[in-house]
């Protein structure tokens, strides 16, 4: 459940600007010594001096701006360069042989950060409910789409010059992508 809490939160905050109210959400994860702990402490605390407005504008400036944002959260830049290109139609592949087709409205192209942390989020809600996708299920969408580029992304987003409060999200995203390597790795192959 705590898997599934941080990709719905990654999800929320990578897909519209961050808001005080996710300090709900956290909760949970803060105050204990691990480094993911720490980080969701000093993201709430930075949460506590900030203001919708600001948070507003460093949403905007870091992946909207004037032409573009600070950052491009898509793979297939982080894979190849260029938009919309293999991985792109890789991951459109496996979101409909899941069952995952992009929400009406929505112009992002589906290998935006928050839609593959949103996939993940429903994969593993659909484990726990109904059994549906297997933790192997999580492990090749985790392996073919997310582990190739993430952690560089979390890492990037941390150290972006237009992030302040949301340098906090990439070192939770950085060390949550960390976390979910590792334990992946740990599972048993046939």
């Amino acid at each position: 459940m705590a898997r599934q809490a941080l990709y719905a939160f990654l999800t929320r905050v990578l897909a519209a600007p961050l808001r005080g109210k996710e300090s709900e959400t956290l909760s949970f994860f803060a105050g204990s010594d691990t480094p993911l702990g720490q980080a969701v402490t000093d993201l709430l605390d930075a949460l506590k001096k900030a203001d919708d407005s600001a948070l507003d504008r460093e949403y905007h400036d870091l992946f909207i701006g004037v032409g573009r944002g600070e950052m491009l959260p898509y793979a297939s830049y982080y894979l190849t360069g260029f938009l919309n290109e293999k991985p792109l139609a890789e991951l459109r592949r496996n979101m409909k042989r899941l069952g995952f087709a992009r929400a009406e409205g929505v112009k992002e192209p589906e290998d935006h950060i928050a839609s593959l942390c949103d996939v993940m989020s429903h994969l593993i809600e659909a484990t726990q409910i109904s059994g549906g996708a297997d933790i192997y299920e999580q492990d090749r969408f985790f392996s073919t789409h997310i582990k190739p580029w993430a952690g560089k992304f979390f890492a990037d987003l941390k150290a972006a010059k237009s992030a302040d409060t949301y340098r906090h999200i990439g070192r939770i995203g950085e060390i949550f992508m960390t976390i979910e390597e590792g334990g992946f790795a740990m599972i048993a192959r046939a």
